[in-house]
């Protein structure tokens, strides 16, 4: 039995190491295919128009982010404060920058706390101020044999990813590699 526990370890940790920078390239990769243009469409939709469209909001911005505020003034932007301007402003350029940070892997942990704080905060406007907490199909459940519901369900698949990143750093193939901001190779250098 200890020949098979042996043989167990020694493959798995051999595969382990060989794949050390594959995991974080697979989240990054799964981030890429499955949420970017989703929150690069979402942030395109807050951009007001002309050249200064990015300083500038739309009206669908601060209704995205602020509905019942912008209930209470009747989606009249100009009674709202220099606060929800910045907070819209920000979240915007944020659903830009963050992602596009994961996916060429630059500052990749702190671009996946960012993101993190991002999707908690998107999910609590979803529930609280659209309303989703009244309809069970969009909370959702785990453990009850459904697994699509908008925010349990999938937004733990994107939970899982970005901790994976915060976890593990950007992986092979990464800005973050190239500049060395990689903790196990500072640790290796460390060492030596």
């Amino acid at each position: 039995m200890s020949r098979l526990i042996t043989l167990h370890n020694t493959l798995f940790a051999g595969l382990e190491r060989w794949t050390d920078g594959l995991l974080p390239l697979l989240a990054r990769f799964v981030f890429a295919a499955t949420l970017l243009a989703y929150f690069w469409a979402s942030a395109a939709t807050k951009l007001g128009d002309g050249l200064l469209g990015f300083l500038i909001p739309s009206t669908g911005a601060y209704a995205q982010i602020f509905p019942k505020a912008m209930e209470a003034v009747v989606y009249d932007t100009s009674q709202l404060s220099v606060f929800h301007w910045a907070v819209v402003v920000a979240g915007t350029w944020a659903e830009f920058l963050l992602p596009l940070l994961i996916v060429i892997g630059l500052a990749t942990r702190l671009a996946a706390l960012g993101m993190i704080g991002f999707v908690v905060v998107q999910s609590l406007t979803d529930l609280y101020g659209h309303g989703g907490i009244e309809h069970s199909e969009t909370l959702g459940a785990w453990f009850d044999r459904i697994p699509d519901s908008v925010i349990l369900d999938q937004r733990a698949f994107w939970m899982l990813t970005l901790v994976t990143l915060v976890i593990k750093g950007a992986g092979v193939l990464s800005v973050d590699q190239l500049l060395g901001l990689q903790t196990s190779k500072l640790r290796s250098a460390e060492a030596v």
